[in-house]
């Protein structure tokens, strides 16, 4: 049954001087108010034990725009502003919420240039865009239609490190649900093979990083030789920004392109929960792991499989499964990371990768038949042999804990 989704499409524009100045003064006003307001809000909880709501930061930017310092907040549209009071509240609710950290400050060589219209803030006639405070629509390139008979209630400027300017506008979507199948499909996630299935198939890492290493090892040491706050140094800094750019922009086409591919061949998708920080502590293998994006792929795979009607399992990260045999389910006490290929005292022969994904498969699938996480299997200390060995068979064969 097709379902009915907010969803952003994004778009490249090409300002006007006048329009690029007029979202310049836009961006440096809403960093303005949303760290004011923080700073406003971190004295009023560590001071006073005070919380601010969202409807006293707004009458307090009233206040504000009042005084001659900040009077120029003025002269840019007043709905990104109240729309960065919001993204605040927002975050501190997450905060207390213990989902997230405590709110940080923007910074305007680091954070993200952005700003956020609501429907009052623009105007949507025959396809073209005009934003408040500008008399002409903007230049975008429609690289793929609107869903049809829709209209954006949100609209999104933001620009990059490399200078490019983006629009995403969000409108209201209907999702068909994807074609119905019985496949189910594990994903060992790795560095050689970035992703590999348990059908045995092994998905080359592209490796987007290593490829232009040498152009951006080239652009970075350019940058160091220019003299700090010249002109020049701004032209290597967006000569490194732009291969950063090219980088991130084909890993997350190849990402989308894959995540794509396994839900529509599979119902069932099922991976680890993998803490992709903690093994970023790993000197030596941090630089591959971050080229690879696990969690990228993971959070396109999620929201992917919630849009097409499948079943996206996550289980237990610890979960041996690289070490369990998927043959007679005996774990294997050590299994270094140079091992690509182990015998099992059964005498079966595994390949790492292929049997992890195999167990993953089965043990996301005991996860949806019976309801419950899957955990490791720890040795018992009074007989020194797995005290979980037949529960690590039914996962691994898919079978129900009774």
């Amino acid at each position: 049954m097709a379902q009915q989704v907010k969803r952003a499409f994004k778009y490249r524009f090409y300002p006007t001087d006048e329009q690029a100045a007029e979202l310049s003064r836009t961006f440096g006003c809403v960093r303005l108010v949303y760290n004011k307001a923080l700073e406003e809000r971190t004295r009023a909880w560590y001071g006073e034990q005070r919380r601010i709501s969202y409807a006293q930061s707004s009458a307090a930017l009233t206040e504000w725009k009042k005084t001659e310092e900040l009077a120029f907040l003025t002269e840019v549209s007043s709905v990104p502003l109240q729309q960065a009071l919001r993204h605040l509240q927002t975050a501190f609710g997450s905060f207390f919420a213990k989902r997230a950290k405590y709110p940080r400050y923007k910074n305007r060589k680091k954070s993200r240039a952005s700003a956020e219209y609501t429907r009052s803030a623009f105007k949507w006639r025959d396809g073209r865009l005009t934003l408040a405070k500008m008399a002409e629509s903007l230049d975008i390139r429609w690289s793929r239609p609107l869903p049809e008979g829709t209209e954006p209630t949100t609209a999104t400027v933001s620009r990059d490190a490399a200078g490019r300017w983006f629009v995403s506008l969000l409108c209201e979507d209907t999702i068909a649900p994807a074609p119905a199948t019985t496949n189910a499909v594990g994903m060992d996630a790795g560095i050689t093979s970035l992703v590999t299935l348990s059908t045995g198939e092994k998905i080359a890492n592209p490796r987007h990083g290593w490829r232009d290493r040498a152009r951006l090892v080239r652009a970075q040491r350019e940058l160091s030789r220019k003299a700090k706050g010249s002109a020049n140094r701004e032209k290597a800094r967006r000569r490194v920004a732009k291969v950063h750019a090219r980088i991130a922009d084909r890993r997350r086409d190849f990402l989308h392109k894959l995540s794509t591919r396994v839900l529509r061949e599979n119902q069932t998708v099922v991976i680890e929960d993998l803490t992709v920080r903690n093994l970023l502590e790993n000197g030596k293998l941090a630089r591959a792991i971050s080229d690879a994006a696990w969690t990228d792929l993971r959070t396109m795979l999620e929201y992917k499989c919630a849009w097409y009607g499948r079943a996206f399992v996550v289980i237990d990260r610890w979960f041996p499964s690289s070490k369990l045999c998927g043959t007679c389910g005996t774990i294997t006490e050590k299994l270094p990371l140079n091992v690509r290929e182990w015998t099992c005292d059964c005498g079966t022969v595994h390949d790492r990768d292929v049997n992890a994904a195999r167990n993953i498969l089965a043990a996301g699938l005991a996860v949806s038949a019976c309801g419950d996480g899957v955990r490791p299997q720890r040795e018992s200390s009074r007989t020194g042999q797995s005290s979980a060995k037949q529960e690590t068979q039914r996962a691994t064969a898919g079978i129900p804990r009774p």
